[in-house]
Formats: structure tokens, C-alpha cells, sequence
């Protein structure tokens, strides 16, 4: 494996330990080494800001971290994963968050399709540790690629299942899990195709709207600043959307009554920003409501007029002489 490249011009390391991160690399390759390879390498990635092309441009790399991915899947169903194997994923996974976290290497992953061989491990539901942890690092993956604002990662990500896949894990998992989770969906609203995309038909909208809904009842019985932040956040994005605006005022979320009604047992959770935004969205939603009564009162004006004038061209008609 070369040793040029910026790497090497990395000077946040020695030159001792540049030497020993590509020997770790070289190791992923051989299944008797991989392990402490990875568990190395894993270990140094905060260290090295350039070990993400490494791994990438490394002859084989990606297909060993891949072969790894791949060999847990007969564990899924029925569930059989021990902690041991899970470690041993998740250190791979770290890796390939390191991949899809760097400027150079992310759209080289996401033109791979790296992503979808993490579905699987999304999809599970076994409330195991092992399990939890697996679906936690997956998430982190994903986190990852929408962190930076980049279009292409979410007009990806909308061609695959990931949204019903947030939604299930927001619904079901740990709190770690939901707000990772959560985020991801936030970040994909937070693009204009991703906001199109649900809400463009009303099942979309529900499916993603209901969900939060529900994620806000739990919360009233233990709250979480953090994901209440990105719960708000999600909200607030949807009512930037005229149909999904709509929507909005007819369902009434209840973390928007909880807020009219002062629930000190969701206000009290949230941070300033939250709060700030959450007053917003409900003051977007009154301003909606009035608008609408506004035409609606219009409407029914117009059509009293119309009305009127009719029955007075009637009664004229009425009065006319009749032709013998």
C-alpha cells in the first residue's frame, strides 16, 4: 500500500504511529489479524483526520470490513448475536462512519451503496444489548452522512427504506437510539426534496406526524431535553410545508397543547432554543388558522351573494308577463 498522499503529510501524528495505523490497515485483509486490527483502529480514528481515504483507497479494505457486515446477518433472525460478534460489527462500523464522515471519501461511499448492507441490522428488533448496540452504531453511519448538508446524501437516502426504518427505531428504541434516530429524520426535512417527498401524499405526512405524536406522549412521562429539541425542530420544519400546515392545525400535536396549556412537565424539559422555537410554531399555526378563517369567511360571503343575486334574478323572472 502507498504511503504517500495527505495522509502522510498529517502532522497531528508521528511518524512511528502513521506506520503503525497502515500496518493495522494492511491487517484488516487477514481474518486471523482482523480483530485486533480493527479493535486498533477503531480505537485511533479520532486521532487521524486522513485515516478515512486510507481505508477507502487500501486494495481490499472495504471488502473485508464489508465480509464482516455480511457474515453477522445469519444472526439476525432468528436472534443469536452475542456481545462479542456485536463489538466486533460495531468496530467496523466505526470505521465506515470515519469513511462516510470525511469531505473526500463520503461520496465515494455513497456512490458505493455502502448504506443499504447497514438496513439490516435497523431492521432488527430484538431489545438485547448486543442488538441495541448494533442499531446504535448503524444509526451513527447514517447520522453521519446527513450531518453535513448535502443534497445528493438525502435524494440517496429517499430512494431507500430508511425513513420507515427511523420511524420503527423512533417508536421503539432506547432514547439514545430515538434521538439519533430522530435526527436523521430531521436533517432529511431539513432539505427541500426531503420535505416535498413526505409530505406529498397525506400517508407520508401521518405516518412521520404520528410517530412524533406518539414519541411526545411518552415523553410527557420521561421527559428528554435532547430529543424533544429534535422532536421541535421536526414540527416546526413540517409547518414550513402549506399542506402539512394544514394538517398541523386540524390534528393539533399535543406538544403544541402542552405548551398553550403550560404542561410544566414537557416546558420544564426544554432548553431555550426549544422553547423559542416551539413558541413559533405555535404562533405559525395560529397565524395559519386565522388565514383560513379569514377565506373560509369569505367563501361563505361569496356564496351568500351569489345566492341573493339568484333569487332576485328568479323573482324577476317571476315578475315577467307570460306569453299566451
Amino acid at each position: 500500500m502507498s504511503t504517500t498522499g495527505s495522509f502522510m503529510l498529517n502532522t497531528d501524528v508521528s511518524e512511528q504511529e502513521k506506520q503503525e495505523i497502515i500496518k493495522h490497515i494492511d491487517e484488516l485483509k487477514y481474518a486471523e489479524k482482523r480483530d485486533n486490527a480493527l479493535l486498533e483502529l477503531s480505537r485511533q480514528r479520532e486521532h487521524f483526520s486522513e485515516l478515512a481515504p486510507f481505508i477507502w483507497h487500501s486494495v481490499g479494505t472495504i471488502a473485508a470490513l464489508l465480509q464482516e457486515i455480511v457474515s453477522v446477518y445469519p444472526l439476525l433472525s432468528p436472534p443469536l448475536l452475542d456481545s462479542k460478534t456485536s463489538n466486533k460489527a460495531c468496530n467496523v462500523l466505526a470505521l465506515l462512519q470515519c469513511v462516510a464522515s470525511h469531505k473526500d471519501t463520503r461520496p465515494l461511499f455513497l456512490k458505493a451503496h455502502i448504506t443499504l448492507f447497514l438496513y439490516p441490522f435497523l431492521n432488527t428488533v430484538s431489545k438485547g444489548r448486543s442488538f441495541e448496540y448494533l442499531r446504535l452504531t448503524s444509526l451513527g453511519v447514517v447520522g453521519a452522512l446527513v450531518k453535513v448538508d448535502d443534497s445528493e446524501v438525502i435524494s440517496f437516502l429517499l430512494q431507500t427504506e430508511i425513513i420507515p426504518l427511523c420511524l420503527r427505531i423512533m417508536e421503539r428504541g432506547t432514547d439514545l437510539s430515538q434521538t439519533v434516530a430522530t435526527f436523521i429524520i430531521q436533517k432529511i426535512l431539513m432539505d427541500n426534496n426531503g420535505l416535498t417527498y413526505l409530505c406529498m401524499t397525506a400517508e407520508r405526512f401521518f405516518a412521520v406526524s404520528t410517530v412524533l405524536n406518539n414519541m411526545v406522549e411518552l415523553q410527557l412521562q420521561k421527559p428528554s431535553t435532547r430529543l424533544l429539541k429534535h422532536i421541535i425542530k421536526c414540527y416546526f420544519r413540517l409547518s414550513e410545508n402549506p399542506r402539512a400546515q394544514m394538517a398541523l392545525n386540524t390534528t393539533m400535536p399535543t406538544i403544541v397543547r402542552a405548551m398553550m396549556n403550560e404542561d410544566k412537565k414537557l416546558t420544564d424539559n426544554l432548553d431555550e432554543s426549544s422553547r423559542k422555537l416551539l413558541s413559533s410554531l405555535i404562533e405559525t399555526l395560529q397565524l395559519s388558522r386565522e388565514r383560513n378563517a379569514g377565506q373560509l369567511q369569505a367563501t361563505e360571503d361569496s356564496t351568500t351573494a351569489q345566492s341573493e343575486e339568484i333569487a332576485a334574478a328568479l323573482n324577476d323572472a317571476g315578475d315577467l308577463p307570460q306569453k299566451g
